[in-house]
This record gives structure tokens, sequence and C-alpha cells, in this order.
């Protein structure tokens, strides 16, 4: 293809990307270097029968013209990135100094609301995407050895999880972990505790959160690793059975190598995906004992003190920066796989 055709070809795409990719993270950025105006404040004097006195009152006017002269806020550069609401530098470095031991730091910067729910985002993601890549695959090849006529009604009933929005899910075994819901009356009979409950526990709140992420991501994976077992070289089977493969011969020395770029691209959708979650704490109303980079954003735009711009913005480019650095072993490992077949 001539560079010109090329061109023309990807130009489409490009404008796409720039306009709905690169600009808005371009935008959000700015905005994070800013933060809201503080109220303009005009002494007043006040008189009653007792005397006069002087007050301070906010000057709804100068406010607001304020804010339409800068509408962006206050630049505050850096400020907000490293602030007590994210990075703690500050707070991060006195943990450090005063430390009695590094259990006790760690105990101390897990305090601070962004490490908090970087935490959680972190093991979510770390536990999720290896579960649904196993569980995804064990899936495929369970339903690809099927017979035929019941392999269409298994595969959909296997996408069910998929097919329900990702909220609905979350509130439907949310209600199922309640004291009357299905789960949660099963364990305290189980237990013979009628206090149990999911809920109340932190750590029971995580693993319940990783159950839904695995739950709902495992069919996206069954399905892609199901249509790459379709395309597994017959004759190379074949030869692997002549040859008095065992199964678990086959499957690890055919039939994984050969999904391997699949494994790629299901790694890579479900680090993204899952870096970002949010609406199983939103469902399952668990911000008390989990919270992620995704919930810090919806509060600080949507919570009741009131909408900042600025704090979501960092927050949001620094959700950027983890799902990049996230993908950078994974996005080598493509390009030397690449840069081997073209070899």
């Amino acid at each position: 293809m001539k560079n010109r055709t090329f061109f023309w070809f990807i130009l489409p795409s490009l404008i796409t990307m720039l306009l709905f990719i690169a600009l808005p993270i371009v935008s959000v950025f700015v905005q994070s270097l800013h933060i809201e105006h503080e109220a303009v404040l005009t002494e007043v004097e006040n008189c009653g029968p007792f005397g006069c006195t002087q007050e301070l009152q906010i000057n709804v006017e100068e406010t607001q013209k304020l804010k339409d002269e800068r509408p962006l806020g206050q630049f505050n550069g850096f400020g907000t990135y490293t602030n007590r609401n994210h990075l703690a530098f500050a707070e991060i470095s006195q943990a450090w100094q005063s430390r009695e031991g590094i259990g006790d730091f760690f105990s101390q910067a897990l305090n601070l609301p962004f490490y908090r729910a970087l935490a959680f985002t972190l093991a979510y993601t770390f536990v999720v995407t290896p579960l649904v890549l196993i569980l995804g695959f064990l899936i495929a090849l369970g339903v690809n050895s099927l017979p035929k006529r019941i392999k269409g009604p298994t595969i959909f009933i296997s996408l069910l999880p998929m097919i329900v929005t990702p909220l609905i899910g979350s509130l439907i075994l949310f209600w199922m972990i309640d004291a009357q819901g299905v789960l949660g009356a099963t364990l305290q009979n189980l237990f013979d505790d009628p206090s149990l409950s999911l809920k109340a526990s932190p750590t029971l709140t995580w693993i319940m959160l990783m159950v839904y992420g695995v739950w709902h991501s495992a069919p996206f994976a069954f399905i892609v690793f199901y249509a790459g077992l379709q395309t597994v070289p017959a004759d190379t089977m074949e030869a692997a059975m002549i040859d008095g493969a065992s199964r678990w011969e086959r499957t690890r020395y055919v039939v994984l190598p050969h999904l391997m770029p699949l494994t790629v691209f299901i790694t890579l959708i479900q680090l993204m995906d899952n870096f970002r979650v949010f609406e199983p704490i939103v469902g399952f109303s668990a911000q008390a004992s989990a919270t992620s980079l995704s919930w810090i954003i919806f509060n600080d735009l949507a919570g009741s003190e009131g909408q900042f711009f600025g704090s979501a913005g960092a927050t949001s480019v620094l959700t950027i920066l983890g799902v990049g650095i996230l993908l950078i072993p994974v996005l080598i490992r493509t390009w030397r796989d690449f840069n081997r077949k073209v070899v």
C-alpha cells in the first residue's frame, strides 16, 4: 500500500482518536492544574439594638464574576497531585520518618484516601485478571468437548453474566448476600450465627467484589478462547495424538501456544477494565470498606460536599498513568513476538 493511500485510509481513525481520546485527556490534565475559586468575602456592618458588629459575608456577585472571568478556577500547578487527597508527599514523608516498622508505615499510608483506593484497585486487578483468564480458558475447553446438541444452550447460559449490565449484576449479588437473601441466609444457617453478615467485614466485602468481578468478566474470556479453539490446526492435534501425547500435553504444547495472542489480548482488556473498577463498589454500597480510583473520581464530581473538578482531573490523570504502567509489560511482550515473527 502506498504512503498516500495508507494516510487516507487511517485518517478517519486518527481524527476520531484525536477528538474523542487525545483532546479529552489534554482537557482533563489542564483542569487538574486548577482548583476551585475561594469565595470572595466582604466585611459587613450589622447594627442592632445593642450596637453594631463587623461580620464577613460571601460576596455573591464578586465570586460569580471571578468564576466567569476564569472558569477553569485558580491555577494550582501540581499542588493537587501532591496534596493529602492524592499522592500526599508531605504525609508519606512524615509517616516514613515516624515509622516504627515497615508495617506501621504501610498502615499509615493506607489511611490516606488515594493509597487506600490504590491498594484495593491493584488487589482487585491482580486477583481478578488471572482468575478470569484461567476460568475462561477452562470453560472454553469444557464447552468445546461437549456434544454439538448441547453446545448452543451451554454457550448461551455461559454468556448471561456478560449480558447483564454491571451495575444491575452487582445489585443482584448484593441482594443475594443480604441477611434475608439466598446466600446471606444460607451462610447464617450453615454457621448457626444470625449476626453473620458479608457486608460487615471489609475482608469479606473485598472477596465478594472480586468474586463478582470474575463472574462478570469470565464469559468474555470464555467466548474469545472458545473462538480461538476452533482455529487450532487439526493436523497438529492429530500428529500429537499419534505420537502418544496426553490431553494435558496437547493442551500445554499445542493449544496454549496457539492461543497465546488471544491471551495477550484478553489480558490487555482485563487489565484496563479491572483497574477502572467502579460499578461493583456502587452496587454493593461498599465504599466504607473498599474504594477505587474511579470511585474517588465519582465522589469528587457527585459527592455531597460539592464538585471538585481539579481533584477529579488529577485522579483521572493518575489512573491513566496507572493503566499505562500496567500495560507496559504486556505491550513489550507483544512487540517482541511481532519482531520475532517478522524476522
